[in-house]
């Protein structure tokens, strides 16, 4: 490593330290913004998180900084190419949009108003992911400062519908190809474990779907139709039922016709990881006893086996005691996760067809999906991933394992397709309760994903 880059490293760094108080202020400050894309009544708040992050980043010096429209929530693009053109072009992703904080009354503290407490720093999108547009802001400016210029060419992708499946992305990302032209896609969204850093070598495909199965035209009264007027609720549990065997294998027809299987040297390696593995995931789930199909392992159904997941059922009563009705309508949604090689557009079409199989003429059933993704392969070598690799060594004092994601991240599926961009990730959520109440991030973290990201933009630099 030669003396110069290490040398605007520790500037850069010494910088970060110094400034601690005042990074961790502005970070509060946006997190104070209640950016939920997933509810219409929170479109202007979304729109003034974007405004936020333009004006940050213009403050520190980032070119042509703009918040622009889409089909839906606003994208955010900066950018700064004047490191050369034998430096490489670092497309950097991240999301400020935050989920809902429901159900309320289990936060300790309000979802919005950040609070630290036992150096974990508690508020909703503090891990998910508004830590991973924070941090990399904060590496560029502590950069700029010392050093004057960025060691390498940036481009700035900050989503603002990541949350609500990225529904305009991908006529977005058509639209500006030519803007989004880059030799590397950095995501940062995830993160790592307290105590070992993780990078990501795939990520799941997502289909979302719901079913509405409707009957009378309201409520009936279940003494006076009761066993004459078929309940939709009935139907809608026999569908749910029909979903999966007893041992969980998926009963919609060809739903695993496309699927890639594992090659066996990454069937021994999740393998190899069950035991560790195990025993994090009852941490964090609180679950005993895992289920699902016997022959996968673990890890192996978590990560590599496509699934379909009741996500919420609804209809009829639901307060408090009995109320003897007949309910005029129910449903349920489902997300079905996708691997290599399935496509999105045939999942969605094969599960309207399950659906409509259940067909009577005692009911109505619509089912519709939207935000279908696809499954991506990301870098599992090379000299990004070497920088990485160096990045974390020397912040965290270990390599990092690269792991394969259970959830999906649908730009980079996007992405790859329009551009393909060869892709890695660096996420600096490090914490728990994500998509839950009291989302919290270890602070200690916040600073150190700092110092892992100033190194990283200088040692990819010396990538040709």
């Amino acid at each position: 490593m030669s003396d110069r880059i290490e040398g605007a490293i520790q500037q850069a760094t010494a910088y970060a330290h110094a400034h601690r108080e005042a990074y961790l202020a502005g970070f509060k400050e946006f997190l104070q913004i209640p950016s939920i894309s997933t509810d219409p009544a929170y479109q202007p708040e979304v729109q003034r998180a974007a405004d936020w992050v333009v004006s940050e980043m213009n403050r520190i010096g980032l070119k042509n900084c703009r918040a622009i429209p889409s089909q839906g929530h606003p994208v955010v693009y900066g950018e700064w190419l004047e490191a050369g053109e034998d430096k490489p072009t670092v497309l950097v992703y991240a999301h400020y949009d935050v989920q809902p904080v429901d159900p309320l009354e289990l936060w300790q503290t309000p979802p919005f108003e950040p609070t630290l407490r036992d150096g974990r720093l508690y508020a909703r999108g503090v891990v998910d992911d508004k830590v991973g547009v924070f941090v990399n802001l904060k590496a560029f400016e502590s950069i700029f400062e010392t050093a004057g210029r960025l060691p390498v060419n940036i481009k700035i992708f900050f989503e603002g519908e990541e949350e609500s499946g990225s529904p305009s992305m991908a006529a977005f990302i058509a639209q500006h190809k030519e803007l989004f032209t880059a030799d590397l896609l950095l995501i940062s969204d995830g993160g790592s474990r307290p105590d070992q850093p993780l990078i990501m070598s795939s990520v799941r495909g997502i289909v979302d779907g719901e079913v509405l199965v409707s009957g009378p035209r309201h409520d009936l009264h279940s003494g006076q139709f009761g066993g004459i007027v078929h309940n939709p609720l009935h139907l809608v549990g026999k569908m749910i039922a029909a979903l999966h065997d007893e041992a969980g294998r998926v009963q919609i027809p060809g739903f695993y016709d496309q699927v890639r299987p594992l090659p066996p040297e990454q069937r021994e390696q999740l393998q190899a990881m069950e035991a560790t593995a195990s025993v994090y995931l009852q941490e964090m789930s609180g679950v005993e006893k895992f289920w699902g199909v016997p022959e996968y392992s673990l890890l192996e159904r978590a990560t590599a086996q496509p699934t379909c997941e009741v996500n919420g059922i609804y209809g009829g009563y639901q307060g408090r005691g009995s109320k003897t009705i007949i309910p005029a309508s129910g449903g349920f949604k489902v997300t079905m996760r996708l691997v290599a090689d399935q496509d999105p557009v045939d999942i969605a079409r094969k599960f309207s067809d399950f659906i409509n199989s259940f067909a009577v003429e005692t009911l109505k059933i619509k089912g519709w999906t939207e935000n279908g993704s696809w499954p991506a392969q990301l870098l599992t070598e090379g000299p990004a991933i070497e920088a990485l690799q160096q990045a974390f060594e020397a912040v965290w004092g270990k390599r990092a394992t690269l792991y394969r994601q259970g959830g999906s991240v649908p730009v980079i599926g996007m992405f790859q397709r329009e551009l393909a961009l060869p892709t890695t990730t660096l996420g600096y959520g490090v914490g728990e309760n994500i998509h839950a109440p009291n989302e919290y991030l270890i602070l200690d973290h916040f600073y150190r994903g700092i110092d892992t990201a100033i190194h990283f933009f200088n040692y990819v630099a010396r990538i040709k």
